[in-house]
């Protein structure tokens, strides 16, 4: 079960998190028994978790006045009462709230002279759920995204119309400022984490000044660098919150920024127009290596419905050089260029040094790599976004604003060995952007246990730019550290979907629904329902929802290493899959030879009748003619075929046969070579 690129990737992980191959391999076995069986690897011996108070409702008590709001270094901007029905989603109104926007910490910079606040807006609902919700956001921050508490992809319920009191801000710089404020050291902290630290006591304060009391429960979700504020926050600020939501998290993002920026280079090799990556892998291409992944790993999980559910066992069976067809004899349709297969599987595989040392991770094979996010990560911000923050933000010292000019080129120039290091050394803020942007110690997750904490973390195979496979060793890492870590931690990958939403996959699901179950009501998530946004959706229709597929196709999320697995029925609904162990490990199907023809006996005339001749002794075989074997047809790629049986007798028989002479043998999840081949 576990999940890692054949590299050393975690070597620069903390030391704490690397546990024995032997204890890994356990941990992970034990888990999945756990989630098959119905319960956790070890909760007989953990200690009973504390459980968190349901939230209590409550009404608002000012709005106008909170404009005279006291807090240390908090200037409020405005206070002001919005009714309902101004805003919409999903087809219904958002309440009457009040709206308060402000800053934290104002000041001049004496790098570059400009004036840093950490801007923020407060969305506090007339009929509050008790609840409060940090809305962490995205790429490169820098703007105050409104405070409606949107997280997933069509939410048919933001955190505002489910009575949060929601929180938003710039992470400590503005619009204007991207990507310069990499210049000033505090501003590179505010960015990684110390916005969060300073938001939240205000952010609970301002909730109490609003309705007479503090917010009983507290929640922290976001997707993308949103997913990696929330990831921090569960090690960093565990103490502060109930619930952590990360989707998509880019939780080690400057060893991904700086993988990106290797990607480029990669794909430029084949560019047929140099700086032009969509010249290097055309959207033919990807529909190409999707058809032939879907082809060798769709009907794994028992139904060929488009879809890879089972990603372990994908990445065991594909093989690019061998299952995506090659451009000979003059071919240009339906196939690639040899070259640009080398380079797929490379670039899939996971960046490295010149010495071959790991940068990040590798991305799974999901036929989502036809999805347009894919290609627009891995195409278009590996040249502009992702040289910008390595540039400004991660190098130790700030590049000068000139690569600005031609961002392409310095991505295109970059010297990757030294961009791959320097984002371990201390820069000018004090601390390495590993240190300022990663979590400390990530799967160091006791106060998050002990205090009753839960988190559910959600991301998209097909994602582009952070890898899920990043995601579930994290995961595994988690399940050594923790017999019970499925007691107070759940990842749950979506097939298809694509950077925290999108793409061809059922990408529609109730995630802070789910987290206030957990944390309120003690009611584990053992799947997610979701759902594709087809033609009429409410939460807004995705246009990657293929056309063969139902327009509200629904598909159960399963807890990792678990898989949906079709078992009977409607095959565009939920209740037809369970979530089982993967296939992964079990020998591939050979093919059963073809009986020989038996031939049609000849038709021969009726003999005439003579008189029967004497018997004689026919002819024997020599004593050493040895008798014909059977034909079989040639050695041909393996056919897939789903397998039935009762999984959990398979599992148990699997675990056991990795039980070898008191030692286990591992089979690491995802591993790839580097270069086709």
């Amino acid at each position: 079960m576990l999940r890692s690129a054949d590299n050393d990737f975690g070597a620069h992980l903390n030391e704490e998190d690397h546990v024995s191959k032997t204890l890994h391999g356990a941990a992970a076995l034990g888990a999945a028994l756990a989630l098959i069986l119905g319960g956790s690897a070890a909760a007989a011996a953990a200690p009973p978790a504390a459980q968190v108070d349901p939230a209590a409702p409550g009404t608002l008590t000012q709005c106008d006045g909170l404009v005279d709001f006291s807090f240390e270094s908090t200037t409020i901007d405005a206070a002001e009462l919005v009714p309902a029905g101004e805003f919409e989603n999903a087809g219904a109104a958002v309440g009457e709230h009040c709206l308060v926007t402000g800053r934290m910490n104002e000041r001049l910079s004496d790098v570059d002279g400009q004036t840093y606040a950490i801007g923020f807006e407060m969305r506090l609902p007339t009929d509050w759920a008790g609840r409060f919700l940090y809305q962490a956001n995205g790429g490169m921050d820098g703007n105050v995204v409104p405070a409606f508490g949107a997280i997933t992809g069509g939410q048919l319920e933001n955190g505002l119309q489910m009575g949060f009191a929601v929180l938003s801000s710039d992470a400590g710089h503005g619009p204007d400022q991207n990507p310069l404020f990499g210049l000033d050291p505090q501003a590179r902290l505010d960015y990684g984490y110390q916005a969060v630290g300073t938001l939240t006591p205000m952010a609970k304060d301002l909730i109490a000044a609003a309705y007479d009391r503090g917010p009983d429960t507290s929640y922290i979700a976001g997707g993308s660098n949103g997913g990696r504020h929330t990831m921090v926050a569960a090690t960093r600020y565990a103490d502060l919150y109930d619930g952590f939501l990360p989707v998509a998290p880019g939780f080690h993002l400057p060893q991904a920024a700086v993988a990106q920026i290797w990607g480029a280079q990669q794909w430029n090799e084949v560019a047929e127009t140099a700086g032009d990556l969509r010249s290097a892998l055309t959207d033919a291409h990807r529909e190409t290596i999707a058809t032939a992944v879907l082809d060798r790993c769709d009907a794994v999980d028992g139904l060929a419905d488009g879809m890879v559910q089972d990603a372990d066992r994908c990445a065991e069976i594909f093989e690019a050089p061998r299952d995506i067809p090659s451009c000979v004899g003059g071919a240009t349709e339906n196939c690639l260029p040899e070259e640009t297969i080398a380079v797929l599987d490379r670039v899939m595989a996971g960046a490295v040094t010149s010495g071959g040392e790991a940068i990040y991770t590798s991305f799974p094979w999901d036929a989502g790599i036809a999805n347009d996010g894919w290609a627009g990560w891995k195409l278009d911000a590996s040249m502009m976004l992702d040289p910008m923050a390595v540039g400004f933000v991660f190098s130790p010292q700030p590049e000068s604003p000139e690569i600005l000019a031609d961002l392409p080129g310095y991505a295109l120039g970059a010297d990757i060995d030294e961009k791959a290091a320097g984002i371990w050394e201390e820069s000018i803020a004090g601390e390495s952007a590993m240190e300022f942007m990663t979590p400390p110690d990530e799967t160091n997750l006791d106060v998050l246990r002990d205090t009753g904490s839960k988190m559910i973390v959600v991301h998209g195979a097909a994602d582009g730019v952070f890898s899920p496979d990043d995601t579930a060793a994290w995961y595994d890492r988690v399940s050594e550290a923790y017999a019970d870590a499925n007691d107070f931690v759940r990842y749950f990958e979506v097939a298809g979907m694509a950077h925290v939403s999108g793409g061809a996959a059922t990408d529609q699901f109730d995630g802070l629904g789910a987290l206030i179950d957990w944390v309120e009501n003690g009611q584990a998530p053992d799947t997610l329902v979701a759902s594709a946004r087809g033609a009429g959706n409410p939460g807004g229709e995705n246009a990657e929802v293929p056309a063969d597929w139902a327009a509200d196709r629904t598909r159960p999320l399963c807890p990792y290493p678990t898989v949906a697995t079709y078992t009977e029925g409607d095959p565009e609904v939920a209740s037809s899959f369970t979530c089982a162990a993967s296939a992964e490990g079990t020998p591939e199907p050979e093919p059963a030879p073809e009986p020989e023809p038996t031939p049609e006996p000849e038709e021969t005339p009726e003999p005439e009748q003579t008189p029967e001749p004497e018997q004689t002794p026919g002819p024997t075989p020599a004593p050493d003619e040895p008798s014909p074997e059977p034909t079989t047809q040639p050695d041909e790629p393996d056919e897939l075929s789903p397998t039935g049986g009762d999984t959990v007798p398979a599992l148990v028989g699997t675990g056991l046969a990795l039980l070898v002479a008191g030692g286990i043998v591992i089979a690491s999840r995802r591993i790839r070579s580097h270069g086709a081949g």
